[in-house]
């Protein structure tokens, strides 16, 4: 028998793709399936980028590019975050990448190992605690709790940091609650770090461009001292329907951004060129898609939330930003990994367990409402009926 190293056996996985999986095996059995599990925008990469690529390819841009990126994608990056948050970015600082993951796989392998602490999110995106387990460092657990509208807490971030701690991740808007946490809770969070000037922060601002109402995205590349410990996690997936694109970026502190590259070159080499021309013009064209798609998430959004909560037993906040909901379904007496499963092959509607994203995750259940408001309408019926049926538990 093969002997796996104890690294390998410690990472998880993210359950939003088996239940994906799951979802299209049922579907090809001739069911009718609802996908509410996946997080990824239903609508299509606008014309303009898909052409950029197209043109990328018929120019001969097929080889490899530098381990960083084209210089073009990446000053261009650097003046999209100085046009929406006055930030100034150095271009040389800036890491292409393919999708987020690798930006936070980079972060924690750099600054992770056995007699080290990182602290992130929880509930949160299930790679954060992965990754950490992985290199053998005690993974620390956030709260993100409903009754602070799934927010963190600045006094409980801080109470938590330790001489061992390395790392701090957050992600503000959240996955896979929705959840904004307030500027005024950032600004509590950096002036606490003043006191820790060992601990490096990085932030997974993805969706900070999907808010919603009096919500407001506070970037933390807005506060300067910090940066020279601070990385920034993005990418085109969200924002731009991009998900199988696989194009993310970091920008990291001159004092890491070599290590990053030497991963990167590493790990990948580089990032699918055509891809990135792809990225320039998502950054510099016209952004009249995005505005139709945050818009098209905020209808749904107000609809999956009021539908939700005229379901006895369940309760839903109406999230901030994201397209995720979190409601909460612990008065129904299921257990939430059950309800999940159950509501997948017994009502048709594929969703994610709260645990599958955390301790703190239990209870509740992740809906994606990306999706169009026709089934959504649908699918929260099928919820409502399957619970009416169980009588509740």
């Amino acid at each position: 028998m093969l002997r796996l190293s104890e690294a390998v056996g410690r990472l998880s996985t993210e359950n939003a793709l088996p239940v994906l999986a799951r979802a299209m095996e049922l579907e090809a059995q001739g069911r009718s399936v609802i996908n509410l599990g996946i997080g990824q925008p239903d609508f299509k990469t606008a014309d303009h980028i898909v052409e950029a690529a197209v043109k990328a390819l018929r120019d001969g841009h097929h080889g490899y590019t530098a381990a960083a990126g084209i210089p073009s994608l990446r000053e261009a990056i650097a003046a999209d975050l100085y046009a929406r948050y006055g930030a100034e970015v150095d271009p040389d600082l800036v890491m292409v990448v393919p999708g987020g993951k690798i930006t936070v796989t980079f972060a924690v392998l750099m600054l992770g190992e056995p007699g080290t602490e990182i602290l992130y999110p929880d509930p949160g995106f299930p790679p954060y605690r992965s990754v950490i387990d992985f290199t053998g460092a005690k993974a620390v657990p956030i709260p993100h709790r409903e009754e602070n509208g799934f927010a963190f807490s600045a006094e409980e971030v801080l109470e938590r940091i330790t001489p061992r701690t390395r790392l701090l991740i957050l992600n503000s808007p959240s996955n896979p609650t929705g959840g904004v946490t307030p500027r005024g809770e950032i600004e509590r969070l950096v002036a606490g770090l003043a006191e820790y000037p060992d601990v490096a922060v990085l932030s997974d601002e993805i969706y900070d461009q999907i808010v919603f109402g009096n919500a407001e995205h506070t970037t933390l590349l807005s506060y300067p001292e910090i940066r020279d410990r601070f990385i920034l996690l993005h990418g085109f997936s969200k924002t731009y329907a991009m998900t199988g694109w696989r194009l993310g970026f970091g920008v990291w502190p001159k004092s890491l951004i070599e290590r990053a590259q030497c991963l990167s070159i590493n790990f990948h080499s580089c990032v699918n060129t055509a891809a990135q021309y792809a990225g320039i013009a998502a950054l510099q064209g016209p952004q009249t898609a995005v505005a139709t798609m945050v818009e098209a998430f905020e209808r749904r959004r107000r609809v999956i939330v009021e539908r939700l909560n005229e379901i006895p037993r369940v309760s839903c906040l109406l999230p901030g930003g994201a397209f995720y909901v979190f409601p909460n379904f612990t008065a129904t007496g299921i257990d939430d990994k059950t309800l999940a499963n159950r509501l997948l092959e017994e009502a048709g509607v594929a969703t994610v367990a709260g645990r599958d994203f955390g301790a703190e995750g239990s209870g509740y259940i992740r809906l994606s409402y990306a999706n169009s408001e026709e089934n959504i309408i649908e699918a929260v019926n099928r919820i409502g009926s399957f619970l009416a049926e169980e009588g509740g538990g």
